[in-house]
């Protein structure tokens, strides 16, 4: 159409969606597990145009906010839908996220010449984590003011934490400045996310996608990414959403906590304090050590060991397919972080307190220990000359 040829002549947006989505050169042995990345950028989106939405008929006022909440649920025409798509989305979204970050650890992608690529990706993790945070306390319920509570105070740990308490509060507890802060940063914060998802595309694009083998693939080993990933991605969204559907109809508060439907009371303490179930890993790593500091400390390094894994696992092969040893040690960090998340959903006593100090103690010589070991010591299976 001379229409789009004439924008596409002064604003080439048209070129640059042919050239990087389109006509992209993509390794043609990419599986299932590549679909993930797409799934977290989709549901991105779905998470901003609800939030979007819901911002408009929320009042950040403590209260208000319970208020606005039921008021969105019972009277605002399919206010239910919205809220229980952008509440069960944000599981969804650790869910793909979680499993992303898990085939790139098995396949390598973090590896020379991705090393930056891969440490946006933590970046990204953690503005999910801080934007996922201060939703949940948006609501007012029980767990949402007591979250709030426990979580800010973690940061008193540190010399003149104190301060930086009260700036996160904006006062000397948790109370309507923070529940107003919490809120505008909700709404910021996905915006932010977007940038660095358009950074770590780009740094994708730049020397292309790993693939199962972890071989360079050469241009004869490369096809266009449409329709050929179109159509597998399309697949895998028709599946992934066929799920998110069943949370959002049938089972809509699967993954929430019944207090949080009880009107913040900073009077009534619940009997058993728990972050929502993204979070539990990390949460029973904070409370594996028994020094305050220590565990803000190991919980914050927990994420941050993730962003130096290109240079503590510096073997020639990349791919898992390909190094035994690494093979088996990957699915017993898998089954060691199902137990930091089953453990962080108990109290922290008895034998759970055991088990998730030696799963947190394995967690840090997983990574820091035994990938350097690796590195040195273990021989690879013989690695095709190129893609098959």
């Amino acid at each position: 159409m001379k229409i789009l040829d004439w924008i596409d002549h002064r604003l080439p947006v048209i070129t640059l969606f042919r050239k990087d989505l389109k006509d992209y050169p993509t390794p043609k042995n990419l599986n299932y597990f590549w679909n993930f990345g797409s799934l977290a950028g989709i549901t991105l989106v779905i998470m901003i145009l609800s939030g979007i939405f819901l911002a408009m008929h929320y009042t950040p006022h403590v209260e208000k906010a319970f208020d606005s909440v039921e008021q969105i649920m019972r009277e605002v025409n399919g206010g239910w839908l919205i809220r229980y798509i952008h509440m069960n989305g944000a599981s969804m979204f650790f869910i793909v996220v979680y499993l992303h970050i898990f085939r790139g650890l098995y396949y390598g992608s973090y590896k020379n010449p991705r090393e930056l690529l891969w440490i946006l990706g933590v970046i990204i993790l953690l503005l999910m984590m801080a934007s996922a945070f201060m939703g949940y306390v948006l609501p007012w319920g029980q767990m949402s003011f007591w979250g709030a509570t426990v979580i800010t105070n973690l940061f008193s740990a540190f010399p003149g934490g104190e301060s930086i308490v009260q700036w996160l509060w904006g006062g000397f507890s948790v109370d309507n400045p923070t529940l107003n802060r919490f809120f505008a940063l909700h709404y910021l914060f996905p915006f932010l996310l977007v940038g660095i998802v358009i950074l770590h595309m780009v740094s994708l694009h730049q020397f292309g996608s790993n693939n199962p083998t972890g071989l360079d693939a050469k241009k004869k080993d490369k096809i266009p990414f449409h329709p050929y990933y179109t159509i597998k991605d399309l697949f895998g969204l028709a599946v992934f959403l066929s799920i998110y559907a069943f949370f959002v109809f049938f089972a809509p508060n699967f993954f929430g906590e019944p207090d949080n439907y009880i009107p913040a009371n900073p009077l009534v303490t619940p009997p058993h304090i728990v972050p929502e179930w993204y979070f539990l890993p990390f949460y029973a790593i904070l409370r594996s050590i028994p020094s305050k500091l220590g565990g803000v400390l190991a919980m914050f390094g927990a994420v941050l060991t993730l962003a130096v894994i290109p240079w503590l696992d510096r073997h020639p092969v990349r791919s898992a397919t390909y190094r035994p040893i690494f093979k088996k040690l990957f699915w017993v960090m898998a089954v060691n972080a199902i137990v930091l998340g089953w453990v962080g959903a108990k109290p922290p006593e008895g034998m759970y307190l055991l088990i998730g100090r030696m799963a947190t103690a394995y967690y840090f010589f997983h990574f820091i220990v035994l990938y350097p070991i690796l590195t040195k010591y273990e021989k690879a299976k013989s690695v095709p000359e190129e893609i098959p």
